[in-house]
């Protein structure tokens, strides 16, 4: 998803199918801040038992708290730096595992890139650059924050005029919700939300159904 959007969490754990799913929060790309993993908890500890799974530090068996996750949610912050740190940790081979067995992975910014074969990021510095090595679950490119930062659509756009893999970009309040490789649909948590698919010349953009 582009941001933060706690109704599209809560439709997220819903596709767990279980009445308080195990959820492991892997806030990486925070650097494990102790204020990013007390907001997702106050979101979301009504709905589900959450576990918080730090690699910075001392990691206490990351992997096998998310071989027992129902879904995991990633928060937003540094996409290239989470990455890196995942794949010393055999992450990166966990969250395959996840997928494939059906857990449902959720994420925005950092946490929705990370899926995907290439991203737009801001990991490098204060400008906009693309990423080409994410995990690879979903193919082409992503790019949140559609709506929220002004360079985020024309950096974007000039990417894959260039050759940057085609892709999909969301609006902040909207998620794509894709089985497996299939998109499914696109959710929005506020009224004027969108998500888009963008290619070479042009965008086309998925009015998304509206959660609470």
């Amino acid at each position: 998803m582009g941001g933060l959007s706690e109704p599209v969490l809560r439709f997220a754990l819903a596709l767990t199918e279980r009445d308080r799913p195990r959820v492991a929060l892997l806030s990486t790309a925070g650097g494990d801040g102790d204020w990013g993993i007390m907001r997702v908890y106050e979101l979301l500890s009504a709905h589900a038992d959450i576990e918080a799974v730090r690699l910075f530090g001392v990691p206490d068996r990351p992997r096998d708290r998310l071989d027992a996750a129902d879904a995991v949610v990633v928060p937003g912050g540094n996409t290239a730096n989470m990455l890196a740190v995942w794949r010393v940790h055999g992450i990166d081979e966990a969250l395959e595992a996840a997928w494939r067995r059906g857990a449902v992975l959720v994420g925005w910014s950092a946490g929705a890139n990370c899926w995907f074969e290439s991203s737009v990021t801001d990991s490098y510095g204060p400008g906009l650059d693309p990423l080409h090595d994410g995990l690879g679950f979903l193919s082409g490119s992503f790019c949140p924050h559609y709506d929220s930062e002004e360079l985020r659509r024309p950096v974007y756009r000039e990417l894959v005029d260039a050759g940057f893999p085609s892709g999909y970009a969301a609006d902040d309040g909207a998620a794509f919700h894709f089985a497996t490789t299939e998109l499914r649909e696109v959710v929005c948590s506020q009224p004027d939300a969108k998500g888009f698919r963008v290619e070479p010349g042009g965008e086309t953009s998925i009015a998304g159904r509206p959660v609470t």
